[in-house]
């Protein structure tokens, strides 16, 4: 049960340490998890579908269920954060992830586990969708550059953490665990967010409203066009592409005939779910461009190194794991410095400089020599990662201020948008990449980073676009 209110933290500018402290513990184990269990099954899945006496195209919907029940929800429970509270839905979401947790660890057959996933996607949609709405409660304003540099490493390192947390787990236990330990740190979580995480500072806008035919069409529109996108992009053969494509297309221009009717439909709400009045805002609207392409040039590099790594230069799963870390360490020492340099210097600027380096560390990675040493792959995952650190902290500063406050739900809600967004666009491009050049050649992989870094260098045209935009309502600060 919560606190009475009298004793809740309310943040006017920021909350005071050590109350600061208390509530962002709360977002990084939070965020950690719901982001950590979009990857961890993958390695799981074969011996879930063996176990299960499930396929392996069917299995792959352990992992769908939850991308797509987190992608449909994130804004309908974003625009909702808004007018009943962002607390109230993170408080929700962490529940309900325990729940479902618990749910898929007991699960017995596929469809009991696809359905305790998209339970689980939904109470991470919870987490996502008000997580950078709350940091921006949590911290003052003239601090706020470290709290969102401090948030984005936690969500990038637990994007590419899933598979080594996973091996780690699998080889002392079988797959249930790896929903199992989700159970006490959700209890955890949920006990300290009822007395840390503060209440909105600003009341919703006059005529604000959740409407339930908003929140169903926005579920048609994403999941339309997420599974038509997929059964266009994974391709085994291309007999059965052609076998799929009519329905594929049908499916996408479905939801794309459903996005058009629900964002019409949007422009006339005083508190629209899908946000077109903040993509109004040319630095926000600039902003998701970048991280969209961003994403998509993460997943594809992401997919391509461990079979770069793996099959063409010979490197064991080990010393595959250790080679890809240089990126995730990168981003650790990059994010504080990243945090301390926005209010200091544009954060178009900054985030162009970042998606240039990014793009020359995957071009260089297409470019290695037929038997590279270790260290020449290590400088430039390090070079990948620094880039990465350097684009991410900044980009969403914007993405969460450039909006008024009592919008901060809706923008939050589109950062993990745009984030998920980009991953399944890199992950379906991937993936026709590999349909026309083998993976195990060789050649795939290093087209697929060649088109990593083109989209890297499209995020960094986009994130210095930003620079000759007007400056957003609310003031920048030093961090």
């Amino acid at each position: 049960m919560a606190p009475p209110s009298s004793v809740l933290p309310v943040a006017v500018d920021g909350l005071p340490w050590p109350a600061r402290g208390r509530a962002m513990a709360v977002i990084i184990l939070g965020i950690t998890v719901a982001v950590l269990d979009g990857t961890i099954v993958n390695l799981a899945l074969p011996g879930i579908a063996r176990e299960l006496q499930a396929t392996a195209s069917h299995s792959i919907w352990v992992v769908n269920a939850y991308q797509i029940a987190t992608l449909v929800m994130l804004l309908p429970l974003a625009t909702l954060g808004d007018i009943v509270g962002y607390r109230r839905i993170y408080i929700a979401g962490i529940a309900l992830f325990t729940v479902a947790s618990l749910a898929a660890t007991f699960s017995n057959s596929l469809g009991t586990l696809i359905a305790a996933r998209a339970l689980q996607g939904l109470g991470a949609a919870g987490i996502m969708s008000v997580n950078s709405a709350l940091v921006r409660l949590i911290y003052p304003r003239a601090q706020l550059g470290r709290g969102m540099a401090l948030n984005s490493m936690v969500v990038a390192t637990s994007a590419v953490a899933g598979p080594s947390v996973a091996a780690a787990i699998l080889s002392v236990a079988s797959w249930p665990w790896l929903f199992a330990l989700n159970v006490p740190l959700g209890i955890v979580v949920l006990a300290l967010a009822t007395r840390s995480l503060p209440a909105n500072s600003a009341p919703p806008p006059a005529g604000a409203r959740f409407s339930l035919v908003d929140v169903v069409l926005n579920i048609l529109m994403f999941s339309l066009i997420f599974v038509g996108v997929d059964r266009l992009g994974v391709r085994e053969e291309q007999q059965a592409a052609q076998g799929a494509s009519p329905l594929a297309w049908g499916l996408l221009l479905a939801g794309i005939a459903v996005g058009f009717v629900f964002i019409r439909r949007q422009r006339k709400l005083a508190l629209p779910l899908f946000p077109v009045d903040l993509l109004r805002i040319p630095v926000f609207a600039l902003s998701m461009g970048t991280s969209v392409a961003a994403f998509a040039a993460q997943m594809l590099s992401y997919i391509a190194l461990p079979f770069l790594l793996l099959d063409t230069y010979g490197r064991s799963h080990i010393e595959a794991g250790l080679l890809i870390t240089a990126w995730p360490l990168a981003i650790v020492v990059m994010a504080p410095v990243a945090g301390r340099l926005i209010g200091r210097y544009p954060d178009g600027l900054l985030g162009g400089i970042g998606l240039g380096l990014l793009a020359s560390g995957l071009a260089l990675l297409a470019a290695l020599p037929p038997h590279p040493a270790n260290a020449d792959i290590v400088w430039r995952m390090a070079l990948c990662g620094l880039g990465f650190g350097l684009f991410q902290s900044p980009n969403n500063h914007t993405i969460v201020t450039a909006p008024p406050a009592h919008r901060s739900g809706a923008a939050s809600g589109m950062l993990g948008t745009a984030r998920l967004t980009g991953q399944t666009a890199g992950a379906v491009m991937v993936a026709a990449v590999f349909s026309v050049w083998s993976p195990l050649s060789g050649k795939g992989p290093v087209i697929a980073l060649v088109l990593a870094a083109c989209c890297a260098g499209a995020a960094a045209v986009f994130s210095t676009l930003r620079l000759r935009t007007t400056a957003p309502a609310v003031p920048q600060h030093r961090a």
